[in-house]
């Protein structure tokens, strides 16, 4: 007898993160039809409006069926892909098509089938949401430098030994590489690589984009729009909201007709800073830590919440309540290859310097890299933008929903400046904090942005205020 196909097959659909997130974009999958699997085994690559993320499978079996392309925006709750929990059994049977589909009208009714069993120990969610792992499998290693070539050689020499064309191998590229690829019109295939084990890189997808090879591309900056292939002659390019754009921009929305915003200016010497930033650099406390100016700025930004602390509150509309925070998650805006995310340090107001500089350190990285998960950007409480690394001054930043206040930074440059009666060369930027008005007065928000200026203009302040 063939076995029943409603147990047979199983449908993984797109999880539910419990995030109010309703799609996500299939970056890349990990697996082929053919493919075995095992229980806990990432099977792709996803991108949600916040972030990128892994996601495993629940089941043992063989893929079956790859239901969407990548590059496809599939919503929450669709089927993806089909496991054949039971190869070898019979026959294969085509699975019963996913909830999301018409079904064809058959001619005699068919009988319901047997409600599917439920997996022990798993279900289907994102990685990084605390679902603990199966006590029985574990994630498979990664194959070891040179595996993949190998085994994909391997498979095509079989083929031929078996008198079937020889499958092409898919062109192994990182999720950024590829969107950049996608974005600028360019089939991987065609793309000749120059990474280790036959990787591609960004540089040989921008080589196969240029009309000509004549000088090298320039390099993107991060969090540049990748760029985009414009035929000639063409008056406009459209270019689809998703993902974190459509995200932010929404969020941004809705935070500029909510919370009225108020923004103060302040213009300060940080001379001082800037020599306490060399002398933390040969610090051997500091020893192998990210130390810059944005570390003393943050710190400086929490001294002041702390003589102020009314400024770390939210506005809860639903139940006319100011909830004031007697914790700080730290906000810091980065731009990525994916667009501008907000991760935030948990707890910061506890941590000392040191602890500090390590924290920014992991969270910068982890952006660059794509991989901040989506619970590093819930909960925070106050933010900073860092506008001067595009040479800007400052600017009016827009609050990150569900915050009091966001601290913007400007270029620090080289200006005359009054000092000790004299005019000299100093180190000068400008800050700008935006408040939320209906949390935070004129004085409040002026008394921090002062504060804050005070500990940059005389950073021993750090000491005796802390």
């Amino acid at each position: 007898m063939t076995a029943d196909t409603s147990l047979r097959f199983r449908e993984f659909k797109m999880p539910d993160v419990g995030e109010g997130l309703t799609e996500a974009e299939i970056l890349k999958w990990y697996v082929q039809p053919g493919d075995s699997v095992t229980d806990g085994q990432v099977v792709c690559e996803v991108e949600t409006a916040k972030a990128a993320v892994e996601l495993p499978i629940p089941y043992d079996g063989v893929v079956h069926e790859l239901r969407f392309e990548e590059g496809t925006t599939v919503d929450v709750g669709t089927s993806i892909i089909t496991i054949d929990v039971a190869p070898g059994s019979g026959p294969a049977e085509e699975p019963p098509p996913a909830a999301t589909e018409p079904s064809l009208a058959a001619a005699e009714p068919a009988p319901e089938p047997e409600p599917e069993a439920k997996p022990q120990g798993r279900q289907p969610v994102l990685v990084g949401y605390g679902v603990a792992e199966s006590s029985t499998k574990r994630r498979p290693r990664k194959a070891p430098a040179g595996a993949v070539p190998q085994q994909a050689a391997a498979a095509a020499i079989q083929a031929e030994m078996n008198g079937a064309a020889p499958a092409r191998p898919r062109p192994l590229a990182k999720p950024p590489v590829r969107k950049l690829a996608k974005d600028l019109g360019i089939d991987l295939e065609t793309v000749t690589p120059t990474g280790p084990d036959g990787i591609i890189t960004r540089e040989d997808v921008h080589a196969a984009a240029a009309p000509a090879p004549v000088a090298a591309p320039e390099p993107v900056a991060p969090g540049a729009p990748a760029p985009v292939s414009v035929p000639a002659g063409a008056r406009e390019t459209r270019i689809p909201i998703k993902g974190v754009r459509k995200a932010t921009a929404a969020a941004m929305v809705g935070s500029a007709f909510t919370a009225p915003h108020v923004t103060e200016f302040v213009t300060l010497d940080v001379t001082r800073t800037m020599k306490l930033v060399e002398e933390l650099k040969a610090d051997k406390d500091m020893a192998g830590l990210r130390v810059n100016p944005l570390l003393l700025i943050a710190k400086a930004l929490l001294v002041a919440i702390k003589r102020n602390p009314e400024i770390n509150a939210a506005w809860d509309e639903a139940n006319q309540e100011i909830v004031l925070k007697h914790y700080v998650n730290l906000g810091i805006a980065a731009a990525t290859p994916r667009g501008l995310i907000v991760p935030n340090i948990k707890d910061a107001h506890d941590k000392t310097l040191p602890e500090l500089a390590e924290a920014l350190g992991e969270l910068v990285a982890t952006a660059r890299e794509g991989k901040t998960t989506p619970a590093a950007m819930q909960g925070g409480t106050v933010t900073i933008t860092n506008v001067g690394v595009f040479g800007v001054d400052t600017g009016t930043p827009i609050l990150n929903p569900g915050e009091s206040a966001i601290l913007a930074v400007g270029a620090i440059k080289l200006q005359p400046w009054v000092h000790k009666g004299k005019v000299k060369p100093r180190q000068v930027t400008t800050l700008a904090l935006s408040f939320d008005h209906r949390l935070v007065d004129g004085e409040l928000g002026s008394k921090v942005l002062a504060d804050v200026a005070a500990i940059l203009e005389n950073p021993k302040r750090l000491i005796t205020w802390a």
